[in-house]
């Protein structure tokens, strides 16, 4: 009953918290940043992780998981917006004010959320002077671009692992191999995002906070995210968006997912605060 009482009242600090702080602003700040920020950041995630298992491989991957999160429609244009990157790229100055160009754009992101994270966690930054923290956040960014490469790295070796050793599953359970695999590729897939949650939580702000505390909250807004994840592609399925927006229906999908996806990252970043204050370590600057 205590536990219950507990995680109750964090849930409350959470939610109140969310209101008090403005997080719908910060969600949707986040959201017009991301648009922008999303095909220069899966680019080059893709030329990291293709020099490793070839671009083609990779590129399929990443559409694989894009539709499966925001539709079809959104995920083509996305591909899109990639192929296009890559054809303004043709020339060498062009290659090097495109990398520079998409590492800024790619970085940004991470450098919003780790201002709203700041706020939302009443966290006020260690004074520097200008220059040595602009250039210290995008370092951090690109950490972030790193692990979301390593992520990406794991889905892509345990895909072809199940690829290389599916003969050898249906050898030793003919009648579970598709469920086997199904299972192993959704443990792959949770892991990935609460792994990436865990280093937001744990890396971006300007704070302290112990690696218990991170894994929790990482672990709630993982579960957030999927379930939200599957409620908006119901929601998707039976919407005449299309009859609605017309040409713009795939922008406003994915506009939707991705302002949906910045609510739940701060509404879990308000619960890791309160878990923290209430059963955990606290939040040290």
């Amino acid at each position: 009953m205590k536990v219950v009482k507990k995680a109750w009242k964090i849930l409350y600090q959470a939610g109140d918290s969310f209101a008090d702080d403005g997080c719908m602003k910060f969600a949707a700040s986040l959201s017009y940043y991301a648009i922008f920020a999303m095909a220069p950041l899966l680019m080059i995630l893709i030329s990291l992780v293709g020099s490793i298992f070839g671009r083609g491989a990779v590129e399929g991957r990443v559409y694989q998981e894009m539709r499966q999160l925001v539709g079809d429609q959104a995920a083509l244009q996305i591909q899109s917006i990639i192929a296009n990157l890559q054809q303004t790229q043709n020339t060498t100055i062009g290659t090097i004010i495109g990398a520079i160009v998409l590492f800024i754009a790619a970085t940004g992101i991470f450098t919003e959320i780790q201002g709203s994270i700041n706020f939302i966690w009443s966290v006020k930054a260690k004074p520097k002077k200008s220059w040595v923290k602009y250039i210290i956040n995008r370092l951090l960014s690109f950490v972030l671009v790193l692990v979301l490469s390593f992520l990406l790295l794991l889905s892509q070796i345990a895909s072809a692992l199940l690829s290389v050793l599916g003969h050898k599953l249906v050898e030793f359970f003919p009648n579970y191999t598709v469920y086997l695999i199904n299972t192993i590729n959704l443990i792959v897939m949770l892991g990935s995002i609460t792994g990436l949650f865990i280093v937001i939580y744990k890396v971006l702000p300007d704070a302290i906070i112990s690696w218990r505390d991170a894994l929790v909250g990482a672990v709630f807004t993982m579960i957030l995210f999927m379930g939200g994840r599957y409620l908006i592609s119901f929601y998707m399925s039976r919407s005449n968006l299309d009859v609605t927006y017309g040409t713009a229906a795939s922008i406003i999908i994915l506009l939707t997912w991705v302002y949906y996806s910045s609510i739940i990252l701060y509404f879990g970043a308000e619960f890791t605060k309160a878990f923290a204050l209430e059963s955990g370590h606290g939040i040290r600057t």
